[in-house]
């Protein structure tokens, strides 16, 4: 006689807990935030400052100005259309990941990335581990210059092939790209976006108190470095231990380029000789503008396109296949320019029921209402909580730090600690927040789900909070001024 199985048995089994625990699709995370930030809107109230003009014609707030509104609630038509919206917002970030997707694609049916790869594995093969702190250093100090974290869009599919080839994976060439980008724009050495716009908003000499901020610069990138390279050594070691061992786009990626140990050396072609000095050439001028003409996304995209090109028809390639690879390429990162847009909403959201600057007020009066101790702790925790919904840096200065800079004479912070933790509580969120459209784009073109990057990052996350804990408490002891 058969025994009917237990009720217990099968909710007891490792699959079941195992489904509990499982951190749900990005997309249901980012719906259930916008359905949060909409009911906001129906009780918090609504409120605004004043704008006005603030360093190099930014616009900022007056932080005296903060007065009460009508309340505006977002109605279920705003709501409907919070994506869409969202998506309208973010089209400058959505265009750029199509178009660098696309472009790398290119290359790819070129063959040029498969013969630089195959050169730089067999260079690198018996020092594989050593790729990583050099290149997490080169894009450290590169960010903490000039700020630009996004560059982690350029850097991961140009890495992405070496790190499969050295027998890594694609969360490896991720955390290579965005942990390094991320310690150099939030200890922000000479950055202009977080450091200078911050001390200008706080009437603070340009880039003063370099000497904590290059302290810690190395302390977080040491941590990083450490993390990233502990992650890639049991990669290398047991391919089963990757967070992507199970992903068949990640089985497609190592059939594609780890063959340097059983396979002969690529020799190119000569248009494929030209076509590597043509992709020079574009990354030169890519730099040049990026440095010295103020470059961002939308340059960098429309660059993307006419290197695609030109790169393909030097090597070779008809306007057919040029055109398939572009196609193949914004396929590619579908539904990691989608998800940038998708989380644009959160903030429509806010910005439509006018909350948005209550919830800066707020943040003020909380910090404001800590004992001295615990003050600068507290502008770290508003700041970090407050990235969640602006992740731009320069965005999030000209929010907050016109109100956070002279409550810190209030409670007994200098001006100098309080922008020191405006730059960590903006920065470390900055690759953990889904709501961060550059950090989501970059996860797109690496091909790693923003699940299994928060089982990766998420321990490392909480060591930059500790560091940033204890750089704040002796800026605090010691009243620190630069």
């Amino acid at each position: 006689m058969s025994q009917r199985p237990s009720s217990s048995s099968s909710s007891d089994s490792p699959a079941a807990k195992k489904s509990w625990c499982r951190i749900p699709d990005i997309y249901v995370v980012l719906f259930i935030f916008i359905g949060l930030a909409a009911i906001a809107t129906h009780f918090v109230p609504a409120g605004q400052f004043e704008r006005v003009p603030g360093p190099n014609g930014r616009i900022t707030i007056d932080p005296s100005s903060y007065e009460q509104v009508a309340a505006s609630p977002v109605s279920l038509v705003d709501f409907m259309l919070a994506i869409p919206n969202g998506l309208m917002s973010a089209g400058e970030v959505v265009f750029f990941t199509f178009m660098i997707g696309g472009m790398f694609m290119v290359l790819r049916r070129t063959g040029i990335i498969e013969i630089g790869v195959d050169k730089l594995t067999r260079r690198f093969a018996r020092q594989s581990l050593l790729t990583i702190p050099v290149l997490m250093t080169v894009f450290a100090l590169i960010a903490t210059v000039i700020g630009t974290q996004e560059l982690a869009l350029v850097y991961v599919p140009v890495i992405l092939p070496l790190m499969i080839a050295l027998r890594f994976d694609s969360v490896t060439a991720a955390a290579v790209a965005l942990c390094a980008t991320t310690v150099g724009f939030t200890t922000g050495v000479l950055n202009p976006i977080n450091t200078g716009l911050g001390q200008q908003l706080s009437d603070l000499p340009l880039y003063s108190g370099y000497g904590l901020r290059v302290l810690a610069f190395v302390v977080m990138l040491a941590a990083a470095i450490f993390f990233v390279m502990r992650y890639a050594r049991r990669v290398h070691q047991t391919p089963s231990l990757s967070l992507l061992s199970s992903d068949t786009s990640e089985s497609e990626k190592r059939t594609l380029y780890q063959h340097a140990d059983s396979s002969p050396t690529l020799i190119a072609t000569a248009r494929q000789k030209l076509a590597a000095v043509a992709t020079f050439a574009f990354f030169a001028v890519l730099v040049y503008g990026v440095l010295q003409q103020g470059w961002f996304m939308m340059e960098m995209a429309g660059l993307f396109i006419i290197m695609g090109i030109v790169v393909g028809l030097i090597a070779g390639l008809d306007t057919d296949e040029i055109c398939a690879g572009f196609n193949q390429g914004f396929r590619d990162v579908l539904v990691g320019a989608m998800i940038a847009g998708v989380a644009r909403g959160v903030a429509v959201m806010l910005e439509d029921g006018q909350i948005m600057d209550t919830l800066v007020f707020g943040l003020g009066n909380l910090v404001g209402g800590l004992p001295t101790l615990l003050s600068a702790i507290g502008m770290f925790f508003a700041q970090l909580g407050f990235n969640f919904i602006v992740p731009s840096g320069s965005g999030q200065a000209l929010v907050t730090m016109p109100l956070m800079a002279p409550l810190s004479d209030i409670i007994g912070v200098t001006r100098q600690t309080a922008v020191l933790a405006f730059q960590l509580g903006d920065g470390i969120g900055n690759i953990l927040y889904p709501t961060s459209g550059y950090f989501m784009a970059t996860l797109a073109l690496a091909g790693v789900p923003w699940q299994k990057w928060v089982k990766f990052f998420f321990p490392l996350f909480c060591v930059w909070i500790v560091i940033a804990l204890g750089f704040l408490i002796f800026a605090q002891a010691t009243q620190w001024i630069g």
